[in-house]
């Protein structure tokens, strides 16, 4: 198998071209890290998180996984949060899903995905605490979307629930997070509208004293 060498030609052809049109860019941006941001997103390929929102390098943090699941033993998730949280002191985290997620459909099957069902099973719970509106939606369609949406949701939760964005909140640092969705179809993300910025917006048995 041949190396994608043109990966690296396209690379210096976009370096080329950010320094055309600031040519102390990199210069700037190897000297300290300090994004206001902190994107948890899914892995497709499809949703590129700096692009989608015009943001340059070194202005959002990114994680991304299989259907933007934060889950509370996921060390790989916990350490970036911790990381964007207490060094960075990021001011926004934005949990962000997109309609036609593989792995949000994936869990509504009752196919057999492998290893990927350990995963798949934060989905599916998902799927359970919100079965009561999915089942009363008429299309397979519109059940797919929504729980695409409520998987957003019940992710900004989980971030929530974290002793790192407790602690800040107890630290009075300003952290707010929030829950988007983003349709590949046309380009477009939308606010869930369901952003938690202190712990008086969760339930009193979710918060850390």
């Amino acid at each position: 198998m041949n190396k994608p060498r043109h990966l690296l030609a396209n690379n210096k052809k976009w370096a080329a071209a950010m320094k055309k049109a600031n040519p102390t860019f990199f210069a700037e941006l190897a000297k300290l890290q300090q994004p206001e941001y902190l994107w948890i997103g899914c892995a497709d390929s499809r949703v590129p998180a700096n692009e989608i929102v015009g943001l340059l390098p070194g202005e959002m943090f990114v994680h991304r996984n299989i259907a933007n699941v934060v889950v509370h033993t996921d060390l790989n998730c916990l350490s970036v949060l911790q990381f964007a949280v207490d060094a960075l002191k990021i001011k926004h985290i934005i949990v962000c899903g997109h309609y036609g997620c593989g792995g949000v459909k994936a869990a509504m099957e009752n196919n057999d995905h492998g290893l990927l069902e350990a995963w798949l099973a934060n989905i599916k719970d998902v799927q359970l605490l919100h079965r009561a509106e999915l089942e009363e939606t008429l299309t397979m369609g519109t059940r797919f979307d929504r729980l695409c949406e409520f998987n957003v949701i019940e992710q900004v939760t989980n971030v929530c629930r974290t002793n790192i964005v407790q602690q800040a909140w107890h630290r009075g640092q300003q952290l707010a997070v929030h829950g988007w969705i983003y349709e590949i179809g046309d380009g477009i993300l939308q606010d869930l509208d369901v952003t938690i910025n202190s712990l008086e917006q969760l339930p009193a048995y979710f918060r850390l004293t």
